[in-house]
């Protein structure tokens, strides 16, 4: 194979991984400045995004189907395209039910996790960035734990999020929405972990 070729790969991850990074940014920008009557105008825009990253997974799963050989093994390509897919997938997934339950502010201690979900999309690049030297790179251990130990961060604010939520909300609605916004905000931060885990094991099974 063809160093062009080779590097197709991990060239699609990358791209991937960046759509994510600009829908958690844009997650992060709704969250902070939030506008109740723009939140249709904000779905389309995070949707161009989720969309953008579709397409580059199925260029991927096209071209490896016509592929003979891979740098790594197939089902590590595909597994790892659709974490990172997945991760863009419920980014936008917050966002929907945000709009779905009306939500008519952002709760404060809500801004800290969705924070913490763009940092975790910006590990994520970082990391398959490295990750196309994987070999020889002497990063992706620390990049790996960083990754791990922000996750762990999110769980702590997610079960004080969800704590608060049932012990402050007066309103049965707002409990249920806010429960399931919370809910897939730490799916996230456990899909940026998947990412991480999927990279450890193509370098366990290459080393």
């Amino acid at each position: 194979m063809s160093k062009k070729q080779d590097a197709y790969y991990f060239n699609n991850f990358l791209e991937c991984a960046q759509c994510a990074c600009e829908a958690a940014s844009l997650l992060e920008e709704i969250a902070g400045n939030f506008q109740r009557d723009k939140l249709r105008e904000y779905m389309d825009k995070m949707h161009v995004v989720e969309h953008s990253g579709d397409l580059k997974k199925h260029e991927l799963v096209e071209t490896l189907v016509k592929a003979f050989i891979t740098p790594i093994d197939r089902e590590d390509i595909l597994q790892l395209s659709q974490n990172i897919d997945d991760l863009t997938d419920k980014i936008e997934d917050v966002l929907i039910r945000i709009y779905c339950t009306h939500v008519s502010a952002i709760r404060p201690d809500a801004l800290p996790l969705i924070q913490l979900v763009r940092k975790l999309c910006d590990n994520v690049l970082e990391l398959l960035r490295e990750f196309t030297d994987f070999k020889h790179s002497k990063k992706l251990k620390s990049l790996i734990i960083s990754i791990n130990t922000l996750e762990e961060e999110a769980d702590t604010l997610y079960i004080q999020c969800m704590h608060d939520l049932h012990s402050c909300a007066a309103d049965p609605m707002e409990v249920i929405a806010w429960r399931d916004i919370y809910t897939y905000l730490e799916r996230c931060a456990d899909t940026a972990e998947h990412i991480a885990d999927s990279v450890e094991s193509v370098i366990m099974k290459n080393a």
